[in-house]
């Protein structure tokens, strides 16, 4: 492959005798690769590109031709000849790749405008945005992570899924009953639907049964007194209900986990730099690394800068993963994000595993859960 790549020049020489020319040139340490005799006067013969200097100097009364080139000098040559239709395929390719991974959509998809207008400003901080490229498995979980951990009291569970050049995210509101310290009467009703399994009634009369099942809005707890089936007046009820709630999640995981590890090696390069893309002006490149850049040279109307990066080399360990394996960390993954949204005094009754299919080295794994969940909401009455 070396040798292949060696730069090497074919040349026609005419001249008397050409055969004493021959042995100079053997003389002067000159290796000929190749030579084919036209005549007693004239042959091509076929030689290192370093040694073309060497036979310019001695070829006193000989005429020497170029006639071809190989190896390494034909490629520069070829890339010199065509430097703008590589120019251009390479703008293409890196248009083209830049599409592919822009995300040109993002809809969120909940009822509530501030929410979804938070969860919009949210996802632009980090960096899900519209016109931005697509983040991987691993950012993306972290950036849900970083959103749930921030609005703890206002968001209970976030999906971000992407589809081809879109995202598409889920969100459910958590609602956190305010307390109020008016004498309004009220009752206490569902804020979702579920079946009964617990009643605290502070103040008020309980109108269900345990195990009953109840639709959002539902009555359970009611202001109203009522003796001998008058109404003898009205409280402010108090209380909590708890109930069994369904839900079913997706969760994604890959098939494949890769970690980076340091070897020790490290070296400074130059790199041009064009939208989010990079090419490194060396021949040895690492193929994994961490780097550290500083900007150099920035052009004020094009997205190109020309860049100094200290990069220490790195190995990627992958695992990975069985069908059987990734569905177990699934569901890990899917239990962990249902516990992230309930309180202390809430817990998983029970989960079932669904189904799962895999989509683009990821496997998607569908879960039931049920859980005990506080479902208190009020309403004034009227």
């Amino acid at each position: 492959m070396i040798e292949k790549l060696t730069s090497k020049v074919s040349l026609n020489i005419s001249g008397r005798n050409i055969n004493r020319f021959i042995r100079k040139l053997k003389t002067n340490k000159i290796d000929i690769l190749e030579i084919k005799y036209k005549n007693k006067n004239e042959a091509n013969i076929t030689i290192y590109k370093r040694d073309y200097e060497k036979i310019n100097k001695i070829k006193s009364i000989y005429d020497i031709t170029e006639l071809d080139v190989y190896g390494m000098l034909k490629i520069k040559r070829n890339i010199n000849k065509n430097m703008h239709l590589i120019i251009i395929i390479i703008l293409c390719f890196l248009f083209f790749l830049t599409l592919t991974n822009m995300i040109f959509n993002i809809e969120i998809i909940h009822s509530n405008k501030e929410i979804r207008n938070l969860l919009k400003e949210e996802l632009a901080k980090n960096g899900i945005k519209k016109y931005s490229f697509k983040k991987s498995y691993k950012e993306i979980s972290k950036i849900k992570e970083i959103i749930l951990n921030k609005y703890k009291d206002k968001i209970e569970w976030l999906e971000i899924e992407s589809e081809g050049t879109k995202y598409t995210v889920r969100v459910e509101e958590r609602k956190i009953p305010k307390k109020e310290e008016n004498n309004t009467p009220r009752n206490i009703i569902a804020k979702k639907p579920g079946v009964i399994k617990k009643v605290i009634a502070e103040k008020g009369e309980i109108v269900k049964d345990m195990d009953d099942y109840v639709e959002k809005g539902d009555l359970i707890i009611t202001g109203d007194l009522i003796f001998n089936g008058k109404l003898t007046g009205q409280v402010r009820a108090e209380g909590h209900v708890y109930a069994e709630i369904w839900y079913i999640t997706k969760t994604e995981y890959p098939l494949a986990i890769s970690k980076e590890v340091k070897t020790g090696k490290k070296k400074d390069i130059y790199t041009i730099k064009f939208l989010k893309h990079s090419f490194e002006l060396t021949l040895k490149k690492f193929k994994t690394k961490k780097i550290k850049e500083r900007t150099i040279l920035k052009h004020r109307l094009l997205p190109i800068t020309l860049n100094r990066q200290s990069e220490e080399e790195t190995k990627v360990i992958e695992e990975v993963l069985t069908y059987d394996e990734a569905i177990s960390r699934a569901k890990e993954e899917s239990i962990k994000e249902i516990k992230r949204k309930l309180s202390k005094d809430e817990y998983i009754i029970r989960s079932n595993y669904l189904k799962s299919t895999v989509n683009n080295s990821t496997i998607v794994v569908e879960m039931f859960f049920a859980v005990y969940e506080d479902i208190t909401d009020f309403a004034e009455i009227g």
